[in-house]
């Protein structure tokens, strides 16, 4: 009956732990519950992480055989892949995107930080996968350009579903890279007006966007603002990097669009605060 009892009082610990790994109930009431079923304090469960000792040791072979499996797995593709025909690294690549996402998609409401690496990890890979096998297989800068538009869409659409707002802030950061690498390689000359004109309304357009989105949906409000608020700088920041244009107007219109955008941030600080809160 003792050893009942004690099988019963582990088992009502770890779901204490159940609970407070996910919120079921507050710290301090967990802390409480524990202080009452445990006979010494040093009987907590020991994790790592979210494994506990006692599950690796009551663990099944067929786990480790998927785990050892897939790492195996794994290792030999990366090791051929250049060996493989262009349609089977293109199944490979799509395949494993796939998966990354589907583990980010389930893992997202329980554990979140699960989810992010997951979709990071196959954000980064489609990304960078992707014009690997473009520039091996000397694709046109066209479609390598394409493909990476269609890259950060795929991202900013996996961080407003996902509600991740990281994602869809990198999205918009690799279309303005791409804007301003379009600009830099298909215009030769520029005047202080025409580089101005060439952002200005872009940064302009997306603050509006953001104040418009921000009553339906504070995240992507708060991500368009952002994005607009850092493309004000970018004119003479471009301006400084890529032209021949005088280093100290640049420099001086710099400053004075500092002090404009420290002005309307001061000046509605009560209403864009909101935004991104």
């Amino acid at each position: 009956m003792k050893e009942l009892d004690a099988e019963k009082r582990k088992t009502i610990v770890y779901e204490i732990e159940h609970w407070r790994k996910n919120k079921l109930l507050p710290e301090h009431l967990c802390d409480f519950l524990l202080n009452l079923y445990l006979e010494d304090p040093a009987d907590r469960p020991k994790k790592w992480g979210s494994v506990s000792p006692g599950s690796i040791r009551n663990s099944n072979w067929k786990v480790w055989l998927l785990v050892f499996g897939g790492i195996g797995l794994i290792s030999f593709i990366v090791l051929n892949f250049n060996s493989f025909q262009i349609p089977m690294q293109i199944s490979i690549f799509s395949l494993f995107i796939l998966l990354c996402y589907m583990i980010g998609g389930v893992s997202r409401p329980k554990n979140p930080t699960i989810a992010y690496l997951a979709l990071g990890a196959g954000s980064i890979l489609l990304l960078n996968v992707g014009l690997f096998l473009l520039h091996k297989h000397d694709a046109d800068p066209k479609f390598i350009v394409a493909y990476t538009v269609i890259c950060s869409i795929i991202w900013m659409v996996t961080g407003i579903t996902a509600r991740m707002p990281i994602f869809h802030f990198g999205g918009w950061l690799v279309l303005i890279l791409i804007y301003g690498w379009v600009l830099n390689h298909n215009i030769e000359t520029y005047d202080w007006l025409g580089l101005q004109m060439s952002w200005v309304p872009v940064s302009i357009v997306l603050i509006w966007l953001g104040w418009l989105f921000h009553h339906n949906n504070k995240q992507m409000g708060a991500v368009l603002l952002l994005v607009g608020y850092l493309v004000w700088f970018v004119p003479d920041l471009f301006g400084l990097l890529f032209t021949d244009l005088p280093r100290s107007g640049l420099q001086l219109s710099l400053m004075l669009r500092i002090v404009v955008a420290g002005t309307v941030l001061f000046s509605l600080r009560k209403k864009w605060i909101e935004w991104v809160t």
